[in-house]
């Protein structure tokens, strides 16, 4: 009887320390931010501490075809990881300025992930936007970019880089298709939701 219970807490302690383990090991993310990195997380968390809520992002969605700018099909990689090209195709499309990693050759594309995830190259908004007044983690500070005909430089901290990424990219969604569905940049509490 002693041995079976010395047993059973001894598996509990393992399994327990498992949980830590593993918890630990993931930064204590969701589950859908840290799926394996073999497969494209299906919805991403974004803005989890947002004074107006956090935002619940469809990559799959985004990525398929469901969602579309035009009628030219899905929404390329590219649109927001835009340092997932070689720098020489980057250096076309002005103020962009950052391959990642710098020696790239290849564009990302869902095929090219699906066929090499790890040898894709893919970064995380945060690996270069990063909050304002901490450091990027690929990139040795924060961009900024100046506009043609503006003075004035702006940091493109993470908040700056999703809203004009994503209010850029519902816009000209709205002028393609002026019934669609997509946020506006004044309607915010679509894509913000305050936690339960």
């Amino acid at each position: 009887m002693k041995k079976n219970t010395i047993l059973i807490i001894l598996a509990s302690i393992l399994a327990i320390s498992f949980v830590f383990i593993s918890t630990d090991l993931s930064g204590g993310r969701s589950n859908a931010q840290t799926s394996d990195p073999q497969t494209m997380p299906e919805v991403i968390t974004l803005g989890k501490d947002a004074k107006l809520g956090q935002i619940t992002f469809n990559h799959l969605k985004h990525n398929n075809g469901t969602y579309k700018m035009d009628a030219s099909g899905p929404i390329a990689c590219t649109t927001c990881h835009h340092t997932a090209r070689p720098a020489a195709d980057i250096a076309k499309t002005p103020p962009l300025k950052t391959a990642w990693p710098a020696d790239r050759t290849t564009t990302l594309t869902l095929d090219l992930f699906t066929k090499d995830p790890k040898g894709a190259g893919v970064a995380a908004c945060r690996d270069c936007h990063a909050r304002t007044g901490e450091k990027p983690k690929l990139i040795d500070a924060i961009p900024e970019v100046k506009h043609e005909g503006s003075p004035t430089a702006i940091t493109l901290n993470n908040q700056q880089a999703f809203h004009r990424t994503c209010t850029g990219c519902h816009t000209d969604v709205k002028k393609n298709d002026p019934l669609t569905k997509a946020p506006q940049q004044t309607q915010c509490m679509l894509c913000h939701k305050k936690a339960a």
